[in-house]
């Protein structure tokens, strides 16, 4: 072993190497099992060509690395009283993590049918990769995983969110030496200079370099040692290598690797916490350097195999068909000595089953691997306390996520250890900073008298990368806490393919009774398309919600308020749920307040309604005018307002969606209005114009099976854009009033004609407003300067409705 210093701790004996060895052999076989076989689980007979699988799926090049840090990690764990948690980096571990489970006796007690017998490990090698059984990754059935690892890049910041507020807790993070090569990856390892070694558990990186991904040698296993322990140490380590293929050789460095790791980690920790020394150490780091698929086959026809990326997924691939390569299988099993390590009934022998910790301190039964069992309320204030005052529609002005920022002021204060804000440098930015009224942003690098905000602990935790925050938000909240993800719009699109992963968890974890359901992971989108006409093309993207609904409807749900209070309604609502990903898409400059505080609940709680107060449609619209989003909610009514003015006998109905999957069927989504309530709010007949935050595609995609939806005509962002000014933005796009005007006049029946003057006062003055923006750099006067006219109202009062049943489960 290499290190900075001597290790600590006393050598092992002889007798605790082969103890050790043991329980390594006994996961090795086990793992072995799950990715073979079908039958005779102990070998009691030759293998057969029946008791092999007729598919074999499964990685074995990472798993004996992974045995091998588990059984480690568990001794620290009985001789230390280690609180810790394994988290599983290289993508397809899963026999490993699997294994140690059965091993430890977990997996029985969460899965009685499978024993710690022989009956219960032949249906533990049987499930594995198997039709109706489990997948090959470290998944959600597995107990003692937060952290799939199917795909690559998450481990480390998945480890320091739950290492966030956990003061006792270490996360054991093994990162692959593939995964070392991904982007999100690379920029987690930044994360430690946001540990707060005072009120912060521990991460302890484990970089895993066996040498090969799937079919190539790993950049990290080609370069210079010194040159990846000089980046390690650059990244803010200090380097603790193993290496070598002889097991008892290893064992004992491992052994005085971990006890030299978990001493410095205290002592940081004592430090900190006893003396005030906050100053930023280097926190240790594990390089462990051994062969890929160590242990298993050497050579298979003449080919090398361990030590080759031959090793990474099945080293014996025709073990059913080939004869020689089943006898391989077995004597590749039977060098684990299987008779020495279960009894014979299957039960993993007395002096083996010693070896594992005791109850909740098996990292497969770690509470903080199942955060539903510790997950506790948010104490939550009444929205209504912050809400702004309206007394007529559109009467006064507003920031929405600035009087939301007030809001969480009273989140933060109220939850001191179970609540952060993350996001990549906008917390500012998109008008939350209320909240360092009460916290400041964690970080442990050098603090300049100049910085604003800046401490050794904060609920405020912000790096410029998104994976890197989404990564900390659903480590936090897998470990039972809550949070907040404040993002801009259009570069939400960065974490895709990780809240692809966060939503399939979601939906896996709703059907496992074991796991009790954890907070939802909330998004903020702000700094929308719409008024990023300062930023230009670039910065204008909605399409993160289409991609969000694509996930099942069960786990997914999309809000679109149009204003302060209805923002600050929704989020109360996202951040008390649970078991969900909610976005919420809001924007931060002013804008109008059309509710008060009562009018917005009861607005969210239904997802969408008729504005009375800006409907004349006595109950037989001409018309429908919708509309979802706060930008299209202004142009919508600035229609209406025209419309109003210039066409006084045409009867409109406004209605406002706020939340989107109130416009699937009933039978798509959980929120989904019923059909004839839809036909009531829509009608059946009635052309409907609606202004859409989005792409209008998806609110086709959405009421595709609605009876009227072959009068549905959909304005939305069609990806026009450019540094422009913020109604020119909506121009492009034709979601601008008069373009709205335009539409109703074209598709209302008989209305051509008889508005054909006002439909060319509408390109006319789309012209000039155009024109005015070229030359002024500004907006047209008379638009800047629109407010609603309460005088225009109808007089059946300033409150939302809608039909009596369409609440939706808010």
């Amino acid at each position: 072993m290499t290190v900075t210093e001597q290790p600590t701790g006393t050598p092992l004996a002889d007798e605790e190497v082969a103890a050790l060895d043991a329980w390594w052999r006994a996961a090795n076989y086990v793992s072995v099992g799950q990715i073979y076989l079908l039958d005779n689980p102990l070998l009691e007979r030759p293998l057969a060509a029946e008791d092999i699988k007729p598919r074999l799926l499964g990685h074995w090049g990472t798993t004996p690395g992974l045995n091998l840090l588990w059984t480690h990690l568990n001794r620290l764990i009985r001789e230390r009283d280690v609180d810790a948690i394994f988290l599983a980096g290289p993508g397809h571990g899963g026999p490993a993590a699997v294994a140690n489970a059965w091993l430890e006796g977990t997996y029985s007690e969460i899965y009685p049918a499978i024993g710690r017998d022989r009956d219960g490990l032949q249906k533990l090698f049987r499930q594995f990769s198997f039709p109706g059984g489990i997948p090959s990754h470290v998944a959600p059935e597995t107990p003692g995983s937060i952290h799939e690892g199917g795909e690559l890049g998450y481990v480390l910041s998945h480890a320091y969110g739950a290492a966030m507020d956990n003061p006792d807790l270490v996360v054991a993070a093994v990162v692959g030496d593939g995964e070392f090569e991904t982007g999100p990856l690379a920029a987690s390892w930044h994360a430690n200079k946001f540990v707060d070694p005072v009120h912060d558990g521990a991460v302890l990186p484990i970089l895993h370099l066996n040498g090969y991904k799937i079919a190539n040698p790993t950049v990290a296993a080609r370069i210079p040692r010194p040159e990846l322990e000089s980046l390690l140490r650059g990244y803010g380590h200090e380097v603790l290598t193993v290496e070598g293929d002889d097991p008892a050789d290893v064992h004992r460095q491992m052994a005085a690797a971990l006890d030299t790791a978990h001493d410095r980690i205290r002592e940081i920790q004592r430090a900190a916490r006893e003396d005030g020394d906050t100053e930023r150490r280097p926190w240790p780091a594990i390089l462990l350097v051994t062969p890929k698929g160590w242990t298993g086959p050497a050579t298979v026809d003449g080919v090398q195999v361990e030590g080759t990326w031959r090793a990474h997924q099945v080293p014996l691939a025709e073990t059913r068909t080939d004869d020689a390569h089943r006898g391989m299988l077995e004597d590749w099993m039977r060098s684990y000595r299987p008779a020495e390590l279960f009894d014979g009934d299957g039960t993993p022998v007395a002096a083996l089953r010693d070896l594992a910790p005791a109850g909740t301190r098996r990292m497969s039964a770690n509470p903080h691997a199942n955060g539903g069992l510790l997950r506790r309320p948010l104490e939550m204030p009444d929205f209504r306390s912050h809400a702004v005052e309206v007394t007529t529609p559109g009467g006064s002005i507003h920031e929405a996520t600035r009087v939301l920022g007030q809001f969480l002021v009273d989140v933060v204060r109220d939850n001191p250890t179970t609540f952060r804000i993350f996001g990549p440098d906008e917390t500012a930015s998109n008008r939350l900073d209320a909240v360092y009224g009460v916290t400041d942003k964690v970080f442990a690098g050098a603090i300049l008298d100049s910085d604003e905000h800046l401490a050794r602990s904060g609920r405020v935790v912000e790096i410029l990368s998104e994976h890197t925050c989404q990564g900390w938000l659903e480590g936090y909240l897998l470990t039972g806490r809550h949070g907040l993800f404040s993002c801009y719009e259009a570069f939400i699109h960065l974490v895709d393919s990780m809240f692809n992963q966060h939503a399939k968890w979601l939906k896996t974890t709703r059907g496992i009774e074991w796991r009790p359901r954890i907070s939802s992971l909330n998004y903020l989108l702000s700094s929308h398309v719409w008024r990023q006409d300062h930023n230009g093309f670039s910065h204008q993207d909605p399409g993160f919600i289409d991609h969000v609904i694509n996930k099942k409807a069960e786990v997914v749900r999309v809000y679109l308020p149009p204003d302060t209070n209805t923002l600050l309604s929704t989020m109360r609502h996202c951040l008390a749920s649970e078991h969900y990903v909610n976005v919420v898409v809001a924007g931060k400059q002013p804008s109008f307040d059309w509710l008060d505080a009562d009018q917005a609940d009861l607005h969210c709680a239904r997802g969408l309604g008729i504005w009375d107060w800006a409907s004349n449609d006595d109950g037989d619209p001409d018309v429908v005018l919708a509309c979802a989003g706060d930008v299209p909610t202004l142009e919508a009514l600035a229609a209406v307002s025209i419309l109003r003015e210039h066409l006084p006998a045409l009867r409109i109905r406004f209605v406002n969606v706020v939340d989107l999957m109130r416009l699937q069927d009933e039978h798509e989504h959980p929120h989904g209005l019923p059909g004839r309530d839809f036909d009531t709010v829509f009608t059946t007949d009635k052309p409907i114009i609606f202004a859409y935050h989005g792409y209008p595609w998806l609110i086709h995609r959405l009421t595709y099976r609605r009876t009227n939806h072959a009068n549905l005509h959909v304005r939305g962002y069609k990806e026009e854009g450019t540094t422009t000014t913020p109604f020119d933005m909506v121009m492009m796009n034709d979601v601008d009033r008069f373009h709205l005007v335009m539409d109703v006049i074209d598709r209302v029946p008989g209305l051509g004609s008889r508005a054909a003057g006002l439909g060319q006062l509408m390109v006319d003055t789309r012209r000039r407003a155009r024109a005015w923006t070229r030359e002024h750099g500004d907006d047209l006067p008379e638009v800047r300067e629109w407010r609603w006219d309460p005088a225009a109202e109808p007089g059946r009062g300033n409150s939302p409705s809608t039909t009596a049943d369409t609440s939706a489960d808010f």
